[in-house]
């Protein structure tokens, strides 16, 4: 059966940014082109800030805006958001049309891709921004080519989301998650599958997006991008990435391929986590606040599986949630440097932004912040301090292209619960549909 290459959505992305690059390289724009320059209209300025995300994170943005421009009232924000499946449409034909905004909230898989174009600032080079309190591996993850293009706007890490309620009912303890291995993990969930007999199943499968794919790599001595943007995961870990998968689907660990599937395009609140399908399952640590809200229950995060059992060897890192970007074509540099340092830096912006978008990467504000967060987001705060040890240098960014990874992950982890792919088909067909996709 024949793949689909793109979706529609995708295509429009990728013709924008080509569109965006063609027009970049024709003005010999660079990255650090643009420079600031104070405004004509009597000092005052106006900045536009772009952000996707929910209405909350929207109302939190906004009283932060507020607060800015209470303080600087010759400073003017106009927000510009919207949801995640349209934002990247709406960003690429405003840089094509040299029209960005000044103050961009950035995801990993696109960071490089914009800044590779030209589109981004090195913030190492903007004027009045701090980075002082930053670990260096949360600032690392924003670096790449000798430039700083994304500042890490929240910290999490890739773990495991597990339902206490489910191991309850199932009559299962739930896992020591500091020795814990890929093969007691399928033996937890074949073991809930088997207690609960159709009713719930002990997780959901790997391959929903990259990251496990790169956590897998990077537990085997490899990782899926390399520092100099290439695909850095061989045949051979992704086929033994999709034999595991199969391992699962045939010890009965997680639901039928039709019930995956349809799990993979569901809203938040309908997922089978969410619904109480599924004792385990795989995301980033900052979207628990998000699950608990959907679920209704009070989940649980444990650290992912090792090889061998050691929770220093299961490849996590410190990953930025998302990263504040400022166009190097903004005539406004460091005005939308100072906002920008105000997000990361200022108290103010912390007490009202709390951990919306990740645990705060500063660490004083992190620590200012702790008493005051929502029960699910002080249990990610804390999960991240726990686990800051055994944690390795942060992934390289994705090359450019290299957005559409999650997308064809996920597509050969179906074809190979299916049945209709071999892993070493699947791999091989996968690894060279994703290169075919960088630039």
């Amino acid at each position: 059966m024949p793949l689909p290459r793109r979706t529609p959505r995708v295509l429009r992305a990728a013709t924008a940014l080509a569109l965006a690059s063609a027009l970049l390289a024709a003005s010999a724009c660079g990255g650090d082109s643009g420079g600031p320059s104070s405004s004509s209209d009597g000092g005052k300025v106006t900045l536009r800030f772009t952000w996707w995300g929910s209405d909350t994170r929207t109302k939190l943005t906004q009283q932060a805006i507020d607060a800015y421009q209470k303080d600087h009232p010759d400073v003017t924000i106009k927000g510009e958001f919207g949801e995640w499946s349209g934002y990247w449409d709406k960003l690429a034909t405003t840089v094509a049309a040299n029209n960005a905004p000044d103050i961009i909230q950035m995801d990993e898989k696109y960071l490089r891709e914009y800044a590779d174009r030209g589109a981004l600032l090195d913030l190492r080079k903007a004027d009045g921004l701090d980075t002082g309190k930053f670990e260096p591996d949360t600032l690392a993850a924003g670096e790449f080519d000798g430039g700083l293009y994304g500042l890490n706007a929240g910290i999490n890490s890739f773990a495991v989301i597990a339902n206490p309620a489910v191991f309850k009912a199932a009559g299962v303890a739930l896992p020591d998650d500091t020795t814990w291995t890929w093969d007691d993990y399928a033996r937890i969930s074949a073991e809930i599958s088997s207690k609960l007999n159709g009713k719930a199943w002990g997780t959901g499968t790997l391959g929903q997006n990259e990251a496990s794919l790169n956590l897998w790599a990077r537990q085997n001595g490899e990782s899926l991008w390399t520092k100099d943007g290439k695909l850095g995961v061989s045949e051979d870990k992704a086929t033994s990435f999709f034999q595991y998968v199969l391992k699962l689907r045939d010890a009965k660990a997680l639901p039928s391929a039709e019930a995956v599937s349809q799990d993979l395009n569901a809203a938040l609140d309908q997922s089978m986590m969410a619904t109480g399908k599924l004792a385990m399952s795989l995301i980033w640590s900052n979207q628990l606040l998000a699950m608990d809200k959907a679920s209704g229950q009070q989940m649980k995060l444990l650290r992912i599986p090792s090889t061998d059992g050691k929770a220093a060897d299961n490849g996590s890192y410190y990953k930025g949630s998302m990263f504040w970007s400022i166009s190097s074509r903004s005539k406004q540099q460091k005005a939308a440097a100072e906002f920008v340092n105000y997000l990361a830096n200022a108290s103010a912006a912390g007490n009202i932004l709390l951990a919306e978008r990740g645990v705060p990467p500063n660490t004083e504000i992190r620590k200012a912040v702790a008493s005051k967060l929502q029960p699910a987001d002080a249990t990610s705060a804390k999960f991240i301090q726990d686990i800051g040890k055994e944690l390795g240098e942060p992934s390289p960014a994705p090359p450019v292209g290299g957005g559409q990874a999650e997308k064809i992950v996920q597509r050969y982890t179906t074809e190979v619960l299916f049945g209709r792919q071999s892993p070493d088909k699947a791999a091989k067909a996968m690894l060279d549909e994703i290169s075919g996709e960088l630039k």
